[in-house]
């Protein structure tokens, strides 16, 4: 029996990369789906992994269904705005059903945005936008959320102010919220892709903690005493968040600060806490917790 093929769309991408090489590590067959502008060192490094790489037009109609063809599932780990997410998408879409695959993962990877009504969060309004067209699909679709990135404790996500010692949080302080590391959701979803038994809806949380919580683990790790930092209410940030996309130059970023502020929001008041978890699916998964990310950076940034 040949080895099942994986077409991925957006491997050049830090999530897709990680998707593709997961894949491989199962013995997947996988083809990526990459734009002609696409750097050649980000292709390089998939054709070292041992992926196919099929050079298209995301546009093109006809070209995404020819790389599409004899593949068993097709898994998007595309980013952007609209024109990716929805329309570029939706051509992925059509492509994978034309060339007869049966099944689809979309590029979800984030809350629950089926729990929030439009005009909450700007990123899953897109992705609900695209789920209406995937409902109407003649093709079996599996959703995978993951809570927030783990990764982004060390830097991105504006949680744990290191410099000032300080846990950062809205609302109240003991609010658990869900976070999955990169390469925990890359190395779900390649199994995912590979299980075709695989529901509607996977959710997954690597570690699931408080801010209360999070100030006693990077306590323990740093050895440094870190302290809880009210910044105020839940109305009060859903007021700042129209204050600056009011004014933000940013609205056609990906990710804006207030983007950012946006996701706070849904995390600290609950509704984004994913259940039931469906963690367990995959024998041997081992999942990477907040201490565990926490000690990586303190080893490479001891201080």
């Amino acid at each position: 029996m040949n080895d099942p093929i994986i077409v991925v769309a957006g491997a050049t991408g830090n999530l897709g990369g990680r998707i593709a090489r997961a894949l491989r590590e199962r013995g997947a067959t996988v083809r990526a789906l990459v734009r002609h502008s696409s750097a050649q060192d980000k292709i390089e490094r998939l054709r070292n992994l041992g992926v196919a790489i099929a050079s298209i037009d995301l546009n093109n109609d006809s070209e995404v269904t020819a790389a599409c063809s004899g593949a068993s599932c097709v898994v998007s780990a595309l980013q952007g705005l609209r024109e990716v997410i929805v329309e570029t998408q939706t051509v992925l879409l059509g492509g994978a059903i034309k060339a007869g695959v049966p099944r689809f993962i979309p590029s979800d990877y984030s809350i629950d945005f089926t729990k929030f009504p439009p005009g909450e969060n700007r990123n899953l309004d897109l992705r609900r936008d695209f789920h209406g067209r995937l409902n109407k699909a003649s093709i079996s679709v599996t959703t995978i959320f993951n809570g927030a990135f783990a990764d982004m404790l060390t830097g991105q996500m504006p949680l744990i102010l290191f410099k000032l010692k300080r846990v950062l949080y809205w609302g109240d302080a003991d609010q658990r919220m869900d976070f999955t590391t990169i390469d925990d959701t890359a190395r779900f979803t390649a199994r995912a892709a590979l299980d075709a038994s695989a529901p509607r809806i996977l959710r997954i949380a690597g570690d699931r903690l408080s801010a209360r919580e999070l100030t006693a683990v990077v306590s323990e790790v740093t050895g440094k005493r870190f302290r809880l930092f009210r910044a105020g209410g839940l109305r009060m940030l859903g007021a700042l968040i129209k204050v600056a996309r009011m004014f933000s130059p940013a609205e056609k970023a990906i990710f804006p600060a207030w983007q950012g502020m946006q996701y706070m929001v849904n995390m600290f008041d609950g509704r984004a806490t994913l259940e039931p978890l469906d963690s367990d699916r995959y024998p041997g998964m081992h999942w990477t917790t907040a201490r565990d990310v926490l000690s990586a950076r303190q080893v490479r940034r001891p201080s």
